[in-house]
């Protein structure tokens, strides 16, 4: 599969502007109004992955960000909204990781590679939490079709960006950005999810070197 999975320009237009949203509202607020609404998404994120998104109720948020039912809905309509919020938000910042193999050196390092991993474990530890929780989301067939379109954008992106960099290139950059992706997301979910006694050092370089001996083979 050359081609990327299709995205009309409707779509990049309105991913761009909900990008720019999810990141400037925190700045068109005052310090004590971005914090709260800090609060509540993180709230949320840690209740969605504990309860699931059908078990997570308004109150429970409320109750887990000290605050009223009144100041929830004066930043968000409902735990929809949130939801969509922090999936935007993790849609856009994978995209960021992602983009860090075109400023890599040519050829790449153990030690480049070996950042590259910290960075997008970093990202987990941002977003992984929402990540996992977000299979129990809302179940309408529009959301479902958004996830695997995003989902199939950025591992066809991750797989482009290591196929340019193979001694002998892929066929299927999508399977091979799914596959790189799936090793790391398993790797740090046991790591900080399950906090298995295991140095994240030695995993990420471990992670590294599988990466490297899928460019250099």
């Amino acid at each position: 599969m050359d081609d990327p999975p299709a995205v009309d320009a409707v779509d990049a237009i309105d991913s761009a502007k909900t990008a720019d949203a999810v990141d400037a509202a925190p700045r068109t607020m005052g310090r004590r109004a971005a914090r709260t609404r800090g609060l509540i998404l993180d709230a949320s994120r840690r209740l969605f992955l504990e309860r699931g998104y059908a078990g997570t109720r308004v109150n429970n948020i409320t109750d887990a960000c000290g605050i009223s039912r009144a100041g929830f809905y004066t930043y968000f309509r409902d735990k929809r909204e949130i939801f969509d919020t922090l999936g935007e938000a993790t849609y856009h910042e994978i995209l960021q990781v992602i983009a860090l193999w075109e400023a890599m050196p040519r050829p790449c390092t153990h030690a480049d590679v070996a950042t590259w991993v910290w960075q997008y474990f970093a990202f987990m530890d941002r977003h992984g939490a929402f990540i996992l929780s977000a299979q129990s989301g809302p179940g309408d067939q529009a959301v479902g079709s958004a996830r695997t379109k995003m989902e199939l954008r950025v591992v066809w992106l991750l797989g482009v960006h290591l196929r340019g960099r193979q001694r002998t290139p892929t066929d299927a950059p999508e399977a091979l950005g799914l596959a790189v992706q799936s090793m790391m997301d398993r790797a740090w979910y046991h790591c900080h999810g399950q906090h298995l006694p295991v140095d994240d050092t030695d995993v990420v370089a471990t992670i590294a070197g599988f990466i490297m001996a899928v460019l250099t083979a």
